[in-house]
């Protein structure tokens, strides 16, 4: 998905540079990257061997803009996602967090409901696969090295900690296209196995609520493919 990622980025979003966070990539990432650095001329390549946590932590570190925008590299922004975003911002926000839909969802009734538990996902651990954050809100920031997980509700916490609001938005959004391990047996139990790692038995519990709602949708997926 890098490719639709990257031409979505530069079609929606006012771009000085595209910093990319690299963790020893062996397939065409690099490829991609150097023909969108080609074209525009504002590729970075960062190397990192750590985890998320890491990543996240060298990128913030290089951005020289005022605004930054975290995109995960299987998504694909909305129709002018950075005008939209920045329709959220004022001297108090600190970041605006746009809403993911899971591109295989379909149903209007479970995509309602689905948007609803995102959100409230996000006031619970925040998110970052595509999010707008004001550098200044994060330029002293120090992620925890053993964050590959919930390293974005840290980077939430902290820009809350420094007196600025964080904005969850139905729009802007992306589409996420979830890679298939998700709709397995398997995919589900990761996503309660991820909300274990919290180390909060009181964010576990609400997590367990709202992750159950991913876990049956996710379930159900598998058995309508069966069924085919």
């Amino acid at each position: 998905m890098l490719e639709k990622c990257l031409e979505s980025v530069y079609q929606n979003v006012i771009v000085k540079q595209i910093i990319v966070v690299d963790g020893g990539s062996t397939d065409r990432t690099l490829q991609i990257l150097n023909h969108f650095n080609n074209l525009y001329r504002n590729v970075k390549i960062i190397k990192d061997s750590g985890n998320r946590a890491t990543a996240r932590q060298k990128g913030i570190e290089n951005v020289t803009a005022e605004w930054f925008i975290f995109v995960d590299s299987d998504v694909v922004l909305c129709k002018n996602w950075y005008k939209k975003a920045m329709q959220h911002t004022d001297p108090n926000v600190g970041a605006v967090w746009g809403i993911e839909v899971w591109s295989t969802i379909q149903n209007h009734t479970a995509l309602k409901l689905f948007l609803w538990v995102t959100r409230g996902i996000f006031s619970l651990r925040g998110g970052t696969h595509d999010t707008l954050i004001r550098t200044k809100a994060v330029a002293d920031i120090r992620i925890p090295k053993k964050l590959h997980v919930f390293e974005d509700a840290y980077i939430k916490n902290w820009i809350q900690k420094k007196g600025y609001s964080v904005k969850a938005c139905y729009i802007p959004f992306c589409l996420h296209f979830r890679p298939k391990e998700v709709w397995t047996l398997k995919g589900s139990m990761n996503l309660i196995i991820e909300a274990m790692k919290c180390g909060n038995p009181v964010l576990f519990v609400k997590l367990m609520i709202a992750y159950g709602f991913y876990a049956a949708y996710s379930i159900s997926q598998i058995m309508s493919t069966n069924k085919t």
